[in-house]
């Protein structure tokens, strides 16, 4: 995906005071996707949990765990997923956030180490001819991905024992260097750990 599109200029600014615009231009070029790849679609089908992100007319950012049993969020092809919503506090805030909105998805793997992000435009429905497809389900976002990307992995803590990530800084402890970065595609376009940077 062209970078314009991709990062605001807030974005922009801050690329800039770290020395990361060449690696955040390559990375949207290279793996900002506009639809589901076949490994994401299975990544979903075997996901247990999904974090959804919605913006409310005044602004107001929330999010939400949607959970289930695996397989319980339907992707219906490359470009279309629905998230079962089932019996709650009755709020429906997110709900209401998503009946014609935009929305962001977080999915964590229970046996991937990855995390995969899903923006699209959503909507929702009470439908029975639609519902009936989770069992369940009170109402269902449908979400028309827009955007997919991964995400790198390395601050995941443990899911099994619960460790820490040993990429998470501590004191006296200096972590390991990210595998990712040492792929040659990034020879040249990873900032200096020295380098000067300056807020504009």
């Amino acid at each position: 995906m062209d970078p314009d599109d991709f990062y605001s200029e807030d974005s922009r600014r801050l690329q800039r005071r770290f020395g990361t615009e060449n690696l955040a231009a390559h990375l949207s070029r290279r793996y900002v996707l506009e639809r589901l790849e076949p490994v994401h679609m299975d990544w979903i089908r075997g996901a247990d949990a999904v974090y959804l992100a919605t913006v409310s007319p005044d602004g107001q950012p929330e999010c939400s765990y949607k959970g289930g049993v695996p397989g319980f969020v339907n992707v219906l092809d490359n470009r279309t997923l629905e998230i079962p919503s089932y019996d709650g506090n009755g709020m429906f805030r997110t709900l209401g956030n998503a009946v014609t909105g935009r929305v962001s998805l977080l999915f964590l793997l229970p046996r991937v180490p990855a995390k995969l992000r899903v923006n699209g435009e959503s909507e929702v429905s009470t439908d029975h001819h639609v519902t009936g497809r989770h069992v369940g389900a009170e109402a269902v976002v449908r979400v028309s991905v827009r955007q997919v990307f991964e995400n790198c992995p390395r601050y995941l803590h443990d899911p099994a024992t619960g460790e820490p990530s040993a990429h998470c800084p501590r004191p006296g402890y200096r972590p390991p260097d990210a595998a990712w970065k040492q792929k040659p595609e990034y020879d040249g376009i990873l900032p200096h750990p020295d380098s000067e940077r300056v807020l504009e």
